[in-house]
């Protein structure tokens, strides 16, 4: 106790906890006890993210050649756009981060800590939110809790404390109060056995984990949405290295002037890349979060919810999820099977002196026993509960000179620690029956906990997992898991949107293929964890693929079945909400918790559901789908595009003697475009497309650029002919005409390919979208006729332009339409 108190003195504080005067002025004094990674980031720091993009330092690129080459107006023009693009990134960002910070404000986590009205007050524990914790607090640490803050212990019992967020270990920590290297909880760690008590010593910024936060960490789990912006990413790269630099070679061996054809060389580069795709991105994904909300979806990280779009298989625990999320206790056994209630004194004792109900097993019995008289029994010391050991000792003390250990679980796990039962020793033919006794209810459905006893002499020290011996079972509790009224609909929802769903639960085998076969679920072969442990790495993927069901799991095997269905290129989603699942959240593609889950479960997943309901995350999938969708159609439409405008440049570069569009010109165009793409997020989606997951397919955008850039490409070349040789304009006038037709092609095949269907008036776009296509395009058409006109070195064109405008962007949109008829036949994935 001498080491405690120097602690105490140091932070003005007691055992007896702050008064709430004292935490008050402490609040005042440090600030609300959030993470870095939590708050709105500075605006250094939010610059730096607007100006992150590749697709920005093209456009700079852009600009300094145009200084280079004295060409100021195109110099200031790529500014104007520079700062529109980084404005718009800024400020969507901004946008993303309120809807985001907002979601989480509705998932209230709290702490448990002592607190005194007054100084003469007697301490009380009481809930208050994490922001309120401040340093002096006492707080209190039970399984499933979240670590609020940096924590000096002051006792600990058997504490085990999972750190993977803060150290990558895999294993829990065991923390010890006298020790010293043990003896620190971190903020952002999880309790997953065990009790103790401490003192707060740093909150927010000042703890080792917000000062990770401020640091980039490279361990970051990559998602599906992570791996599929990535892919085409570095595909619209590809095509950049490819196309910029054979432009710069054709466009300086034909017009012999080198300058002019490295700044349309770089202009390509830009006019290639989608620039505001991270806009339309952040876009579609705030306004998504927006709408899953308002379906009881609450998104915690952003990419979530395209993750959610694409995931093909999900994980579910038994209890609580596709069961009721409650437990109904039915009766108590003795060991001939016959109903006895002094189990379920036993029971009622254990549950009564220990600190936290471990379940709601506990809680059931402890809602079923009579009131303990405490004037009886002295609690002597606990072993709590944890997944591995899958069962739980109290010691209390009812005469002087002995202590009662009762032991309850896992009946394979408690019955192998017992040698008697209360008739005599547990011979190998009676430990054969229990077994099939047990076998016999569980198979019916009854989920059981064992009971044993133990009688030891009075002792000091403390009692550990390896007193659990020699034990004598005393018989069985039995209890029910009714099944959730909407589970087997849900199942059948998201089957037929195309996801499998799994279960992975550490309940005995019999009840968890039970459940299945009740909400429509084959269960097939059910794998046990001992399988799950004996698979190599290499093969678990395909043991994991072909089963359903996964029993008697620890968290580890969790973790590790998720891991290996990843493996396997499925997209997995996982819900818990147990510390037990907290690994396995963590792992998954997108990990799924409940208001109601622990705490350590909340932090660890990416969406949360205010409803317990698996219908919710069905709507959270198809709004996911409806996301990924909008977005996809900016990449694909502005991909292909781009695309044919580049080979239309080589084209016009081997039979024209002059630029077809200038490098401003072209910069404009892409911007009025872009402008126009930002309405998507507002776009209706085919109801076709939300049936089956979807992810960023690389390989299918190169498909779709090589398939629709060449379509576009021939009414580009159609367009020049027009304006060279039927009418015979003059170059700034040529310029002009091919600026209206490529812009008004680019934004109305937008229009043709945001849908698979053939029938468009059935399938047509949203106010917004229409609204928006509507004004660029008549922007555009008003630019050459504008004082812009000059600025951008645009000549008058011709009346007669003007009808033949109409005529090719017609057979252009007609043509489109057809190509994509044959295209859709052969290629599921896209729209």
């Amino acid at each position: 106790m001498t080491r405690v108190v120097p602690l105490f003195g140091h932070s003005a504080s007691s055992l007896r906890g702050l008064t709430e005067t004292e935490a008050t002025e402490r609040l005042h004094a440090y600030g609300e006890n959030t993470l870095d990674a939590d708050l709105a980031p500075s605006v250094p720091m939010r610059a730096r993210s607007a100006l992150a993009s590749p697709f920005v330092g093209l456009l700079a690129g852009l600009g300094a050649v145009f200084a280079l080459l004295g060409d100021l107006r195109g110099a200031i023009t790529v500014a104007v756009m520079v700062s529109l693009s980084v404005a718009l990134r800024w400020w969507q960002q901004a946008r993303s981060e309120r809807a985001v910070r907002g979601l989480k404000d509705s998932v209230t986590t709290t702490a448990t800590v002592r607190r005194r009205a007054t100084a003469d007050a007697r301490p009380m524990d009481r809930e208050v939110p994490f922001d309120d914790v401040v340093p002096g607090d006492v707080v209190k640490l039970m399984p499933g809790d979240l670590v609020p803050a940096d924590v000096r212990l002051l006792s600990a019992t058997n504490l085990l404390v999972d750190q993977s967020a803060l150290s990558g270990e895999t294993l829990p920590v065991h923390k010890d109060a006298p020790d010293d290297t043990s003896s620190v909880c971190f903020a952002g760690t999880s309790v997953v056995g065990g009790t103790g008590t401490g003192l707060v010593i740093a909150t927010g910024p000042r703890t080792r984990f917000g000062a990770m936060a401020r640091t980039p960490r490279s361990t970051a789990r990559e998602s599906s949405f992570d791996r599929g912006v990535r892919a085409v990413g570095w595909t619209l790269l590809r095509f950049m290295f490819v196309l910029a630099p054979f432009v710069l070679v054709v466009n300086g061996i034909v017009t012999a002037n080198w300058a002019q054809a490295l700044l349309f060389a770089v202009a390509v580069a830009v006019g290639l890349t989608p620039e505001m795709l991270p806009v339309i991105v952040t876009s579609n994904l705030a306004r998504g979060a927006v709408l899953l909300a308002h379906r009881q979806v609450i998104v915690k990280r952003l990419g979530a919810i395209q993750d959610l779009g694409a995931m093909d298989v999900l994980c579910v625990d038994k209890t609580g999820t596709l069961t009721e999320d409650r437990i109904a206790y039915v009766q108590g056994f003795d060991t001939a099977g016959q109903a006895d209630e002094e189990v379920v004194d036993y029971a009622g004792l254990a549950c009564h002196f220990q600190d936290v109900a471990d379940n709601r097993l506990d809680e059931a019995i402890a809602a079923r026993s009579g009131a303990v008289p405490d004037a009886l029994y002295r609690k002597v010391d606990e072993v709590p509960f944890d997944h591995v050991r899958r069962r739980s000792t109290i010691v209390v003390q009812r005469s002087r000179d002995e202590h009662l250990l009762i032991t309850k679980g896992a009946p394979d796990e408690v019955l192998a620690r017992c040698t008697a039962e209360p008739n005599g020793n547990l011979t190998d033919e009676r430990r054969h029956a229990l077994t099939e006794l047990a076998t016999g209810f569980e198979k019916r459905s009854v989920r059981l906990l064992a009971i044993a006893t133990g009688h030891v002499p009075a002792r000091l020290e403390h009692y550990t997992a390896r007193d659990e011996r020699d034990l004598t079972l005393r018989g069985f509790l039995g209890f029910v898991d009714p099944i959730a009224p909407g589970a087997a609909a849900a199942v059948a929802t998201l089957r037929e949107h195309g996801v499998a769903v799994k279960m992975l639960t550490g309940d005995n085998p019999y009840a968890a293929a039970q459940v299945c076969e009740q909400v429509g679920l084959d269960p097939g072969e059910v794998v046990l964890g001992d399988r799950v442990e004996a698979t190599t790495d290499a093969e678990l993927p395909a043991l994991v693929t072909g089963a359903s069901v996964f029993a008697r799991l620890t968290p580890p095997q969790k973790a590790r079945v998720v891991a290996a269905l990843r493996e396997a290129s499925h997209t997995v989603g996982f819900i818990g909400d147990g510390v037990n699942d907290t690994a396995a959240l963590r792992t998954a593609d997108v990990g799924i918790s409940v208001t109601t889950a622990t705490d350590a479960a909340k932090d660890a997943a990416d969406v949360i559901l205010a409803q317990r309901d698996l219908s919710v995350l069905a709507a959270g999938v198809t709004e996911g789908r409806r996301t990924l969708g909008n977005t996809l159609k900016y990449v694909h439409a502005t991909a292909s595009s781009n695309f044919g405008n580049v080979l239309s440049l080589l084209v016009a570069s081997v039979f024209l003697p002059f630029l077809p569009m200038l490098p401003i010109q072209l910069v404009v165009q892409n911007l009025l475009y872009d402008t126009a793409q930002l309405a998507l997020p507002w776009d209706r989606v085919d109801e076709s497309y939300l049936r089956a997951p979807r992810r960023w397919d690389a390989a299918g955008l190169a498909r779709f650029m090589l398939v629709f850039g060449p379509v576009s490409s021939l009414f580009d070349v159609a367009t020049f002919g027009v304006l060279a040789w039927v009418l015979g304009t003059t170059t700034p006038a040529f310029q002009a005409g091919w600026f209206l037709e490529s812009l008004a092609s680019q934004v109305l095949v937008v229009l043709v390919l945001r849908t698979r269907a053939t029938n468009l008036r059935a399938h047509r776009p949203s106010g917004p979208v229409l609204a928006a296509a509507s004004i660029v395009l008549l922007t555009g058409l008003l630019i050459p006729l504008s004082p812009l006109a000059g600025a951008l070195h645009m000549g008058a064109l011709p009346t007669a332009y003007f009808g033949w405008l109409p005529l090719i962007l017609l057979s252009y949109v007609l043509t489109v339409q057809a190509v994509k008829i044959v295209y859709v036949r052969r290629s599921r994935g896209w729209m």
